[in-house]
């Protein structure tokens, strides 16, 4: 098996040392400091693995179902170097050469690298634009047969910010249970919901469904590479931990630890309610200025903070954001290729004050009127 790199990935490896002005489509909140932790943490602490549960600290296990709104036990967690390896422990632990596999598209691409790389028959349902980037049921139901092995869907959608409420994740779970297919849902942007509350975890609406997320997002904890699967399958969770144990092997101690501290709720509320305040604003902010960029729109993300903004007609997304990310402009922006979306480029407004995003915007806007002259 060799694993092939994917257009996003390829893209970020090369622009990595240009060194950007401003950036325009961060996806995450603005992260938080260490200090902001160090009272609350042991200077004696062993930098040994926690010691106590090879699947993770059983209080950050908790503080998971508890942001979940599950009430499943802490044997169906297990914590992961974010919500990357939750994915691809599932991935290559469910697929065999030959399986079929359902993803959206657009979506995060890591199924579809991981399927091609095990010789899986991938079938895409394509999520449309016109239709607000909806989830379409119909096709999702014609393209779900008895030799689908697993659907694989963002909640909220990456990178669209479509929000499946909880009307759609029953009829997405009778899709699955109608066949017998396992459902993972990545809900790395849960908690950033902006026209509808949270949906459910699919760990808990049905037997074969896997909630993955992290502290990444909506935190701002990327670095900490702390995420988690949540599934009630005994098999599927032993499975995971036998191929962890082949990998990373053990959770890295701090990312426990201080994920477990941002996890607690009177953490947790506040830091949340920064974010969604925030992110709130900013969205609010960048959607009036893509309305009023003569041949720019998008369908405003209804949770999480990026989406995709169409180009004007003409113009190829990769040659854009070079183009973008070039004197005198200076800004990044990920191409619409990353997710199959040549004509389009990602916008957001994560990652606070240190990305410049008025900056970006500005230099953006200049570098669309200035393109092809």
């Amino acid at each position: 098996m060799k694993v092939k790199i994917h257009t996003l990935f390829q893209y970020l490896l090369e622009t990595v040392d240009a060194a950007p002005e401003a950036i325009v489509g961060f996806s995450l909140a603005e992260p938080p400091k260490l200090g902001d932790f160090l009272d609350d943490l042991d200077p004696d602490m062993a930098l040994d693995w926690n010691n106590r549960d090879f699947s993770g600290l059983p209080e950050l296990k908790a503080h998971v179902l508890g942001q979940a709104g599950l009430s499943l036990d802490p044997s169906d967690v297990l914590i992961t170097a974010g919500a990357a390896e939750a994915n691809y422990l599932v991935l290559m632990q469910l697929l065999h050469p030959g399986d079929d596999i359902v993803i959206e598209t657009p979506g995060w691409p890591q199924a579809e690298v991981i399927a091609k790389a095990k010789g899986v028959k991938i079938t895409r349902v394509e999520r449309r634009e016109a239709d607000a980037w909806a989830l379409p049921l119909d096709a999702l139901r014609d393209a779900v047969t008895e030799r689908t092995k697993l659907i694989f869907l963002t909640n909220p959608n990456n990178p669209t910010g479509n929000l499946m409420d909880r009307a759609t994740l029953e009829e997405v779970v009778q899709i699955a249970d109608r066949v017998g297919a396992w459902l993972l849902v990545d809900e790395v942007y849960a908690g950033l919901e902006w026209a509808a509350p949270r949906a459910p975890s699919v760990a808990g609406m049905y037997a074969r469904g896997i909630t993955t997320g992290s502290v990444s997002k909506a935190l701002g904890l990327q670095g900490l590479r702390t995420g988690w699967i949540i599934c009630r399958d005994a098999g599927l969770m032993r499975d995971a931990v036998i191929l962890r144990e082949n990998a990373s092997e053990i959770m890295n101690i701090m990312g426990e630890v201080i994920a477990e501290i941002a996890l607690r709720p009177d953490r947790y509320t506040p830091a949340l309610d920064k974010a969604r305040r925030e992110g709130r604003a900013n969205l609010r902010h960048l959607d009036a200025w893509v309305h009023a960029q003569e041949g720019l729109s998008w369908v405003a993300p209804q949770a999480g903070l990026i989406g995709l903004g169409r180009l004007p007609e003409g113009i190829d997304s990769d040659a854009f954001a070079r183009f973008l990310l070039g004197d005198p402009y200076r800004t990044f922006a990920l191409p619409g290729s990353s997710y199959d979306q040549p004509g389009h480029i990602r916008l957001g407004v994560g990652g606070g004050a240190s990305v410049n995003l008025d900056h970006g915007l500005d230099r953006l806007g200049r570098a669309l009127r200035d393109y092809n002259g």
